[in-house]
């Protein structure tokens, strides 16, 4: 067996030590899900679900694309800024090595749903037990650098945050009028399809060592712009997609209580991502936007997934649309709902707030 060199016996040492000091300053943050949490895994994929280009990009710090689909900053970004850390990296990210590695990673891939035949027109996504993989692979390179106790101690103080679902009722079940999954099942069974094959997902990362997991619902997805225009009803929100949150989200909330009773204790916390979403969509206004209903990228042009292009006809004041795109809320609709997951009463946060975790957890 090779004997391992003085130089990388110090390098590892002075990782672990320095993973020390970063503990007491910052918390590891885990990111999976879909595009409303991708930092720009999709970059590194050949996939059509993408936002590499222009105008993507334009509001963040270095105003250039950067695989987030955003005009400027998303969920994760401004979830670490409130928890002191940097943004963490995309997994397939070159730069993820050494101390970046060791603050956390983000699996995300847009497109992708619970079920691994949600998104197939878009090819090469990271579907959900490929993020898991990619995690155990991720702790696997964590211990050649730090050891397989503090590993272990990294992964259990992390904070993870998943946001999947919205994809399998929009890119799967209502993808086509007579798709082969609303003909499969109905409404209602396929919800409880999903909840099931979800829970299965939260188990592994339980099982996996994570211990503070944040998991969000989808919004009101029959109000997101694209489906204004495809499925509106009397010029408001699709009620039948409106109907489908309305199925998913309450269960989804049931079954994380489930799962914490199982367990013993409050290790899922549901964030009613539906009703933060809902809040500003209902009124606009009061929330300093001028409009819910059409995306900054105005009327389009849209390619064929809803996003903007280099030629959409863009709005001046991202501030004043609560939508970026056809899909896709504005940085200011995601610092409205990140404040709800930091501050929000129990009709946001279920049992508690990311603020009240993060005092519990500084006590621990």
């Amino acid at each position: 067996m090779a004997t391992p060199s003085i130089a990388g016996v110090i390098f590892s040492l002075v990782l672990a030590l320095s993973y020390g000091a970063l503990q007491a300053e910052a918390r590891v943050f885990f990111v999976f899900g879909d595009s409303l949490v991708d930092s720009g895994n999709n970059n590194y994929l050949a996939t059509t679900a993408r936002a590499d280009s222009p105008p993507y990009g334009i509001d963040y710090p270095t105003h250039r694309p950067t695989g987030r689909f955003s005009n400027g900053l998303n969920i994760p970004d401004l979830i670490s800024q409130r928890i002191g850390s940097k943004p963490v990296l995309p997994y397939l990210s070159p730069e993820l090595r050494g101390q970046r590695l060791l603050q956390g990673a983000n699996f995300a891939s847009a497109g992708i749903g619970i079920l691994n035949d949600t998104g197939v027109q878009f090819i090469n996504i990271i579907r959900m037990y490929r993020q898991l993989e990619y995690f155990q692979e991720y702790q696997r390179r964590a211990r050649a650098l730090i050891g397989v106790d503090q590993t272990e101690r990294l992964v259990k103080g992390a904070l993870v945050l998943i946001t999947v679902g919205g994809n399998d009722f929009v890119n799967n079940y209502y993808l086509l009028p007579y798709s082969a999954r609303s003909r499969q099942l109905s409404l209602p069974k396929y919800v409880g399809y999903l909840i099931s094959e979800y829970r299965k997902i939260l188990m592994k990362l339980y099982k996996l060592g994570t211990r503070r997991i944040l998991v969000t619902g989808t919004g009101p997805m029959g109000c997101a712009p694209a489906e204004l225009a495809m499925r509106g009803t009397n010029g408001g929100c699709s009620a039948e997609l409106q109907r489908a949150a309305s199925l998913y989200n309450p269960q989804l909330v049931g079954m994380i209580k489930g799962l914490n009773k199982k367990i013993g204790k409050t290790v899922f916390v549901a964030a009613n991502t539906q009703q933060s979403h809902l809040d500003f969509i209902s009124d606009p206004q009061a929330y300093g936007f001028t409009t819910s209903k059409i995306a900054c990228c105005g009327q389009g042009p849209y390619n064929g997934l809803g996003l903007c292009t280099v030629s959409s006809d863009l709005c001046p004041n991202r501030n004043l649309y609560a939508f970026w795109d056809a899909f896709h809320p504005s940085e200011k609709a995601n610092r409205l709902i990140v404040e709800k997951m930091f501050s929000g009463t129990t009709k946001y946060m279920d049992p508690m707030n990311l603020s009240t975790i993060m005092t519990l957890d500084a006590m621990a």
